[in-house]
Parts: structure tokens; C-alpha cells; sequence
């Protein structure tokens, strides 16, 4: 039994759930029995490897643990999972990757092994990292993980010319997004595509009825405050929060906290607020992932900024034609194809009738 995959299932629940903590899972094995299991509790919590510790109890000792991240070494919320784990006397840590926390990496391994457990890294790594891929970012930059996810005819549209964008990609893609959007932080849209479409901005996993047990926090980028009141993600479980430029009429911004929308004034040029200055705001909050889904003038800026780091694509094996018809990225693009964003670690897959391209942004 491949003990590492089962750790890094368990490390995926958490996605979404635990931030700005990593997402961990940890199992415990003795005699080839699993004797505990766990993954990271919400912020305050227990951790995955005391999770799985307390399930194992007395048979961890003398066990080995196979967890998804380096062990924590210091005290914060909760005391160091590298001391749990010494108390419980297990004998062998199998560790995906080296904790990137300038706190830990490193010193929880070097831990472990000072008191005689040996500590092998390595297992499974790469796909360890892509669990984490949002926290190795923030917890080394303060700055959140930023993924544009659109959906695309084969002519590369995402609305026909009079803005009709329902529904390009299919009932499985959109499935996929509502997974999308519970392991993320934050979901990101401009304005205009609350004016067009008036979206939710809600998943419907992780809960009874569609509801999610989590919602990621709303961020509309609105530097005029031109979301009506009257908008669906203000009557939505969660928070909405409005990144406004500092021209915000009063009445308007007083209009938009009475429906409960918080307003984070930034600078703004160009018709639009200051992207990065909003990703170091949301890093504050300890938003470590963000989700963004359109429109194309903000996923264009985010492209000319260079502040995306993943891409998911949806693509719908339709034509939908016409000159004034939008595309998924406007902003002022480049000028020559050698100098155009690439892709790599790229990946294709099917999603009934849809294909979804993924990838990462090349420094």
C-alpha cells in the first residue's frame, strides 16, 4: 500500500479549509496496519500529525509516520509537531518535502533525527508541492497565489458579441469549478462581470443542501463602486470584500456597507485599482490562494503585471465567431509572439465534452 499517496488524499481535504496553514496529511503504520490518520484542522487546531498521533494513541509507538510537509519545530497556535511526535515514540518519519517556512526548513528534520528517529525526504514530492504550491508562495513572499481560470470557445471566446456567456463550458467543467473555487482562499472577479452576468461566487461542495461549510472570500475589483447593492454577492454566505479606488462617491460606499461589503480604498490608475498593492492586502489577511474568473480587463492587468502564476482553461468545442465577440485576456498584451506568456508542467484533460488545459506561468 502506497502509504504516502493516502497521506497526500487526506492533505487535499484540507485545501481551502486551513489557510494560512499548509494543508497536511499524516499516517501513522505499524505492522503494516494503519493505526492513525489525519489531515490539518482549522487554524487553532490540531495539526495532521497530532490529528493521526491521537488516533493511533499507544500503537504509534514504535511506528513509522508518512506525512505531506516537514513537521513544525516552533510554538504557535499549537505546541511543535516535532515534539508530538518524539512523546509518541515513533521510530521512522517519511516526509514529502522540507517545510519552506523560514521557521521550520529543515530544523523539524534535524529535530527528529537529534532524537534518534530516522527521517527520509523525498516521497512523493512533486505532487507534495503542487499541494502547497499556494502556501510555498505565501509563506516565502506574503503575497497569495494567483490562478486564472476562464472558459473559451475554439475561437477563443467568452461571451458572444451581445455578452451571452451561459453556459460555454459544460455541467463537468463547471463541477470542477465549484471544486476549484472550495480550495482556494479567494475568488477574484472585475466588475464589469458582475454587471454582465451577476454571479454568485459560491461553491456548492463541502456541505449539506450545496451549501459549503467554508465559503472562499468574494474580492470584486470595482475602482469607480459601480456594484449595484442589489448584486447576488452580497445575499450569499460569506464575505464580499470591494477593492474601490479613493473616488469612491460617499453615498455609494455607505450604500455598499449597509448590504455588508467591505471597502478596501487603494490607489488606481489606468480605470483600475492597484493590483498589487490588493495582493499584498490580501496576503495581510493571510489569503494565500486566489482564484480569478474574468473579466478580460482584469485578467488582462494581471497578465501585464506578471502577478499570475497558474492558468486552468476550459475549452468548449463550439464557434462562436463575431469581431465584436470578447476574449478571455485584453489588457495591453505583447507585442511580439516570442515574448508571449508560456506554459509549463502543462496538462490537457477531458472533462465530458470540454477540454481543460492547466499550467504554470514560466519565470
Amino acid at each position: 500500500m502506497d502509504y504516502m499517496e493516502q497521506a497526500l488524499s487526506l492533505a487535499r481535504l484540507a485545501l481551502g479549509q486551513v489557510s494560512p496553514n499548509p494543508a497536511v496529511g499524516a499516517v501513522v503504520v505499524k505492522d503494516d496496519v494503519v493505526v492513525g490518520q489525519g489531515y490539518t484542522q482549522p487554524p487553532g487546531s490540531w495539526h495532521a500529525e497530532v490529528v493521526a498521533l491521537k488516533q493511533a494513541g499507544e500503537e504509534a509507538r514504535g511506528g513509522v509516520m508518512y506525512v505531506t510537509l516537514e513537521p513544525c519545530c516552533y510554538y504557535g497556535r499549537t505546541p511543535p509537531c516535532s515534539e508530538a511526535i518524539i512523546d509518541a515514540g515513533i521510530t521512522e518519519v517519511h516526509l514529502a518535502m522540507l517545510d519552506p517556512n523560514p521557521l521550520v526548513s529543515g530544523r523539524g528534520k534535524d529535530e527528529l533525527e537529534r532524537n534518534g528517529i530516522k527521517a527520509y525526504v523525498g516521497e512523493r514530492e512533486a505532487e507534495a508541492r503542487e499541494v502547497n504550491e499556494a502556501y510555498t508562495k505565501f509563506i516565502t513572499t506574503g503575497i497569495p497565489f494567483i490562478t486564472a481560470k476562464f472558459a473559451i470557445s475554439l475561437d477563443g471566446k467568452i461571451a458572444t458579441k451581445s455578452g451571452d456567456s451561459r453556459w460555454i463550458s459544460g455541467e463537468e467543467a463547471r463541477k470542477y469549478v465549484h471544486n476549484l473555487r472550495y480550495t482556494t482562499d479567494a475568488i477574484m472577479a472585475g466588475v464589469n462581470t458582475v454587471l454582465a452576468d451577476d454571479p454568485c461566487l459560491t461553491t456548492r461542495c463541502g456541505g449539506k443542501g450545496g451549501t459549503a461549510r467554508k465559503q472562499p472570500l468574494r474580492v470584486i475589483v470595482d475602482s469607480k463602486g459601480r456594484t449595484p447593492p442589489t448584486a447576488r454577492v452580497f445575499s450569499e454566505p460569506g464575505k464580499t470584500l470591494l477593492a474601490v479606488g479613493r473616488l469612491v462617491k460617499p453615498e455609494g460606499a455607505t450604500a455598499l456597507a449597509q448590504v455588508g461589503a467591505e471597502l478596501l480604498e487603494l490607489p488606481s490608475a489606468d480605470g483600475l485599482v492597484d493590483l498589487e498593492k490588493l495582493l499584498i492586502a490580501l496576503g495581510e489577511r493571510g489569503i494565500t490562494s486566489v482564484l480569478v474568473e474574468g473579466g478580460g480587463i482584469l485578467l488582462g492587468s494581471l497578465f501585464d503585471y506578471r502577478l499570475v502564476d497558474k492558468v486552468i482553461i476550459f475549452i468548449s468545442p463550439i464557434i462562436i465567431g463575431g469581431e465584436g465577440a470578447k476574449t478571455a485576456v485584453a489588457g495591453k498584451g505583447v507585442d511580439k509572439v516570442v515574448n508571449s506568456f508560456k506554459l509549463e508542467r502543462s496538462k490537457v484533460e477531458k472533462l465530458g465534452e470540454d477540454l481543460m488545459v492547466s499550467g504554470y506561468i514560466r519565470g
